[in-house]
């Protein structure tokens, strides 16, 4: 006779006592195993009187007074692994009625998940693509939380370009053979596994694409006549399309790591399974797929179905092997799902250093010039208030040096260019004060090919030893051949002409102009704002082989327009498909606020338009705005 079961249903009720007659515990309670598996005692209640050990948790009316914890039971879904957990009463005196208070822990972990799911749906839909289908199996539970904090999307392509360059066995190298890796297993799988759903998202793709090609493959996929192994209780029975994968070694999983999907709609679509069983077609046919015991009437294939370990394999001929164990099939089933090892140098730490260090602000910009169909000049500015410096007098003057390091990367890690330099800054004792308001400025211009790149810059006080570190992305654009463009529009304090020797020379050089931006783009009313920009892939006339460009500018305030001039080819004396323009503006006519330049330049011939814009700012003179404040 059998006893009701000592543990809580689906649905959670607790609390509920078992009853049973006095009664012993078969397999021997005192050992706490039957067969290898942990048991509720209640549970083994099925002999009669006098066969066994007494049971010593049962009390004097039969009532189960203690259980044994908790076991949890693992069921397959066609979307990985849920845990489904039957809740005994713990190893006390059960007092009825009394309910159990849930942790605390568990409703911060539902909190954090509502938290994600809501950063989950801000995020743009490449951002979301890529966490959800590119990196899903690979990205570590930490790495998708910290990913989901990013504010910016210019943090995010740096986490993106951190995450493949700490898998990136070398480093060193223009490759990133992890990352090809992992998109070639993602190609695999969308050929070779796709069964109504695309390959990556089933159970073969997952593992494909975590752990790469098995050693060894069986597979059997029209099903067919099986002959049992031993150790699942041998004879013969007719199968479901089924496929063992077999891997010699797993980091995190040890050695002889065999996996077995199992395709029982015969759809194509195969699950990975923990339960050998389940492959077998004439399991729920009386009297057929009998295995040698049940065969010889030894055991009956009803018993089966008894089993509390999750499977329905019959009793093994011999000993079963430690791989067959419950918990050792738990273990690797939930560990072979997971995101493997990362092996190197940890992405949080490397975002923490940045942090720390960053004691300096400064201002940046980078602009683009192109300069062959598959060059492209990058000037990159940087600009530090002289207050952030450090002087130091010697001999009546005061001196600041700044050391400052650039270095740009492509985003498979490989260096494409560095750049360092020490900037100086001598100001005599008496106008020290004065020499505070004003900045230090830097330019690199480098050469770059069309592409995505890393930025990073480190600039030093060398006197107080901060530190101020940059990094961002650097989107050098491609100039399609026959599509008007041009440069990036530069609004410079300083546009001009340099000698012959001096050509391409120097900082703030573009060929033989000196143009040197202002990076606040703030200019006051009783100076010049100087306009540098480059038109690329003008048609020229087959005849005259002369281009046909009108260039008109507009200063708007508000949206509308409050200043208007233009230029046309001829007075740009220009020929060829490209031309520079160079313009000095008078703001006299401009009272202080903000206002945007928008230069129209217009292909006569090929009838193209582009409009490049930039915002900037008119201030009143120093002497005005100090006259001003003195009448308030």
């Amino acid at each position: 006779m059998e006893a009701p079961r000592g543990a809580a249903g689906a649905d959670g009720e607790k609390g509920s006592q078992i009853t049973a007659p006095k009664a012993t515990c078969v397999a021997g309670w005192q050992s706490k195993t039957h067969r290898g598996i942990p048991r509720c005692p209640a549970r083994a209640i099925d002999r009669p009187a006098g066969e066994g050990i007494e049971c010593r948790y049962l009390g004097d009316k039969g009532e189960c007074m203690k259980v044994a914890g908790k076991i949890a039971f693992w069921v397959v879904l066609a979307g990985g692994l849920t845990a489904v957990r039957a809740e005994a009463r713990p190893l006390q005196d059960a007092q009825p009625g009394q309910t159990e208070t849930k942790p605390a822990s568990k409703k911060n972990s539902k909190n954090e998940k509502k938290r994600q799911k809501d950063l989950m749906k801000e995020l743009a839909p490449a951002y979301k693509k890529w966490l959800n289908e590119d990196v899903v199996y690979i990205i570590t539970p930490e790495e998708r939380k910290a990913f989901l904090e990013l504010s910016t999307n210019e943090e995010r392509e740096q986490f993106i370009e951190q995450f493949w360059l700490r898998r990136d066995p070398t480093p060193d190298t223009p490759e990133n053979e992890f990352k090809e890796e992992h998109y070639r297993r993602i190609a695999y799988a969308n050929e070779h596994f796709s069964s109504g759903i695309p390959g990556w998202k089933t159970d073969r793709g997952r593992i494909y694409i975590i752990w790469g090609p098995p050693d060894e493959i069986e597979a059997h996929p029209s099903g067919g006549t099986y002959d049992r192994p031993a150790d699942e209780g041998g004879g013969t029975t007719s199968t479901y399309p089924f496929e063992d994968w077999r891997y010699r070694y797993l980091e995190g999983l040890g050695e002889n790591v065999e996996l077995e999907f199992v395709d029982p709609s015969e759809s194509g679509e195969y699950h990975l399974t923990m339960d050998p069983s389940e492959k077998d077609a004439l399991l729920d046919v009386p009297g057929a797929g009998l295995t040698e015991m049940e065969a010889m009437g030894l055991a009956s294939k009803s018993q089966r179905f008894d089993n509390t370990d999750g499977t329905h394999l019959a009793l093994p001929i011999g000993m079963r092997p430690e791989s067959m164990d419950e918990f050792t099939r738990l273990e690797q089933f939930s560990k072979i799902q997971q995101a493997p090892p990362v092996k190197f140098k940890d992405l949080e730490a490397v975002v923490s250093q940045r942090i720390v260090r960053n004691q300096m602000q400064f201002d940046y910009r980078f602009d683009y010039l192109r300069v062959t169909d598959d060059t492209v000049l990058v000037p990159i500015t940087v600009e530090v208030p002289n207050k952030q410096l450090s002087f130091q007098e010697k001999d009546g003057v005061q001196t600041a040096a700044l050391n400052m390091f650039g270095r740009i990367t492509s985003l498979s890690g490989r260096v494409v260019q560095t750049f360092e330099d020490t900037v100086t800054k001598d100001t005599p004792d008496s106008l020290l004060q004065q020499s505070l308001k004003g900045s230090a400025i830097y330019q690199k211009a480098v050469p770059l090919r069309p592409g995505l790149y890393r930025l990073d810059i480190v600039v030093k006080d060398v006197n107080s030893g901060n530190v101020g570190a940059l990094n961002t992305r650097l989107a050098v654009p491609h100039y399609d051949d026959d599509k008007l463009s041009s440069s990036t529009l530069i609004l410079a304090d300083e546009i001009q002409r340099v000698s012959s020797k001096n050509l391409g020379v120097g900082q703030f050089v573009l060929g033989d102009v000196k143009v040197r931006p202002r990076l606040d783009a703030a200019f006051t009313s009783d100076g010049h704002m100087g306009i540098f920009l480059q038109v690329y892939n003008l048609k020229t006339d087959d005849k005259t082989h002369k281009n046909d460009v009108s260039i008109q500018y507009s200063v708007l305030k508000d949206n509308q327009s409050v200043l208007h001039f233009g230029q046309d080819s001829e007075k740009l004396g220009q020929r060829g498909d490209e031309v520079t323009l160079e313009n000095a503006l008078t703001l006299g006519a401009l009272a202080p606020g903000k206002y945007k330049l928008q230069v129209n330049v217009t292909d006569n011939i090929s009838k193209q338009t582009i409009s490049p814009t930039a915002d900037f700012t008119v201030k009143a003179p120093p002497v005005a705005a100090a006259k001003v404040a003195a009448t308030k």
